[in-house]
């Protein structure tokens, strides 16, 4: 656990150093929530740098090894199965990413054939979450 929380830290805080170096902004306090809360302000400008898939693929890595951390047991994950966020579309959403072919990414999709690569899954969180709340899209 320590590992893990030593490799969220320093994942975090270099990230934020390069948007702190490029955008000229003051860097946040050394900690997860603020380094986290800080590289989620500047998400926008990180996703439309060129080392976008970087930053998106260290993440995800570092979500995958919290969880493997917490629950050992990765199948528990194929369990989470969400009504689809598209209008009028009657497709479940299944939680377990796939890799779909266009050079290693992976995606999320739903039975009735929408799909959600990497770099849109926070949309895909955001848009399940007003789902679950019952607010429209």
């Amino acid at each position: 656990m320590l590992d893990a929380r030593y490799n969220i830290l320093a994942t975090l805080e270099s990230w934020s150093e390069i948007v702190v170096e490029k955008l000229g902004v003051s860097a946040p306090a050394r900690s997860v929530p603020q380094l986290a809360r800080f590289l989620t302000r500047h998400l926008e400008w990180l996703a439309a740098q060129p080392p976008a898939a970087d930053f998106a693929g260290e993440t995800e890595g570092l979500v995958a090894e919290l969880r493997s951390t917490i629950d050992p047991d990765p199948h528990a994950l194929h369990s989470l199965i969400r009504q689809c966020v598209v209008d009028d579309c009657g497709g479940t959403i299944s939680a377990s990413p796939r890799n779909s072919g266009k050079s290693g990414s992976r995606s999320i999709g739903c039975s009735a054939g929408h799909s959600w690569e990497m770099h849109e899954w926070l949309t895909l969180r955001q848009l399940m979450e007003r789902q679950r709340k019952g607010v429209p899209a």
